[in-house]
């Protein structure tokens, strides 16, 4: 090859790329997590990255993620220094914990049964993996989409799945963003109407002690921690947060993580993730397989909380709307939303978000507590 070929080739190198289908593939795929953000504003924040970053990291020829001349591109910057090392997850949890009001469920810890059967999917979905030729870490971290959390899904799949962090962060982020979708179908589908009209009033709640929110994120942190170590950095994160919040004495730090922190990092995860998108780690019959594992985690959560709920009025007097069973994933404050909006729908006149969000609350914890039993027992049982 002549000097002028050479340079021919490394001039032309994106136009003789473009020749590949794959390319062309994640393209699309790029542009639909663009569309799905902008123009049906699921969760923008993180899919409008995501798209981007998918789109920079298969253009032929560039030096975003591959190094060139012995430097690596900056977004392999970004993900040694945020993905590789589970900083941005971990920061993501300060953020949340920072945004989190516990209080309902200070009031009523009763509601973590709900959450704890809205995570029912994590197990289901580890179970039909395994069964379906994954190796127990990375059946254990497909069920971990379950949790409807992203950063856990990250922090889990970072450990023990890396080989498919892109497909797991992705088909995670994805569902997330779903949800106002996936969710009233199912549980229209498992409750009557009568059962959505279940009233349950408004109450206006003693306040819960200073000392009580205080002691509160360090006792579950402590407890957590004792039961599952390896879960630490997870709840040590997303309770930091909210003490940040409660202690009264650090609102501008409490400000800065529900603020500054959570924008900065969501918008270098995003775009990160999106980078990890490569036609070789995506375009796979395993991505199919995770695709149709995540769907059924997500629908098994749903059907966990609601029938759990339905279960539970067979023994109450008082009934409750079985919809709020389905508010407990970690899907924060999304799912209350939806959930509250389908019980208003139902009767204008019925307002259940102070229930709907209280249950959800529950879920935010329940989803790491379910991360961190997930990371104590790949070890063991792997």
């Amino acid at each position: 090859m002549t000097a002028w070929e050479s340079i021919a080739k490394e001039l032309f190198s994106g136009v003789i790329g473009m020749g590949d289908p794959s390319v062309w593939m994640m393209f699309l795929i790029g542009g639909i997590l663009i569309y799905l953000g902008v123009k049906k504003d699921y969760e923008p924040m993180l899919l409008f990255p995501m798209g981007v970053g998918c789109i920079l990291a298969n253009i032929p020829g560039h030096f975003a993620v591959i190094p060139t001349g012995g430097e690596p591109g900056f977004l392999s910057v970004l993900y040694e220094a945020g993905i590789a090392n589970e900083l941005f997850p971990v920061l993501i949890f300060i953020a949340v914990g920072a945004m989190c009001e516990f209080d309902p469920l200070i009031r009523a810890p009763y509601v973590m049964l709900f959450a704890a059967a809205a995570h029912f999917g994590i197990f289901a979905a580890a179970l039909l993996a395994s069964m379906a030729g994954f190796p127990f870490n990375e059946a254990a971290s497909i069920g971990i989409i379950g949790a409807a959390d992203g950063p856990t899904t990250i922090f889990v799949a970072q450990k023990f799945a890396t080989n498919l962090l892109a497909p797991l962060t992705v088909t995670a982020f994805c569902y997330m963003s779903l949800v106002p979708i996936i969710q009233p179908p199912i549980v229209k589908l498992l409750t009557t109407k009568k059962e959505r009209m279940i009233r349950m009033p408004f109450k206006a709640e003693k306040p819960v002690s200073w000392t009580a929110r205080f002691l509160f994120p360090l006792m579950v942190v402590l407890i957590a921690g004792i039961l599952a170590p390896i879960s630490v950095p997870l709840i040590g994160a997303l309770m930091f947060g909210n003490l940040l919040k409660v202690s009264g004495v650090t609102d501008s730090l409490s400000n800065a993580a529900q603020n500054e922190l959570s924008n900065l990092v969501t918008l270098l995860l995003g775009i990160t993730v999106g980078a990890t998108m490569t036609a070789e780690n995506i375009l796979t019959m395993d991505v199919l397989k995770i695709l149709v594992l995540g769907a059924f985690a997500f629908v098994f959560d749903t059907v966990g909380g609601v029938l759990f709920a339905k279960l539970a009025n067979l023994f109450l007097k008082k009934k409750i709307n079985p919809m709020i069973g389905a508010c407990g994933i970690s899907a924060f404050p999304m799912s209350g939303r939806v959930i509250a909006k389908m019980a208003l729908k139902e009767d204008p006149s019925n307002y259940i978000i102070q229930h709907a969000m209280g249950v959800n609350v529950a879920g935010q914890v329940a989803s790491v507590v379910a991360g961190g039993l997930v990371l104590a027992l790949i070890p063991v049982l792997g």
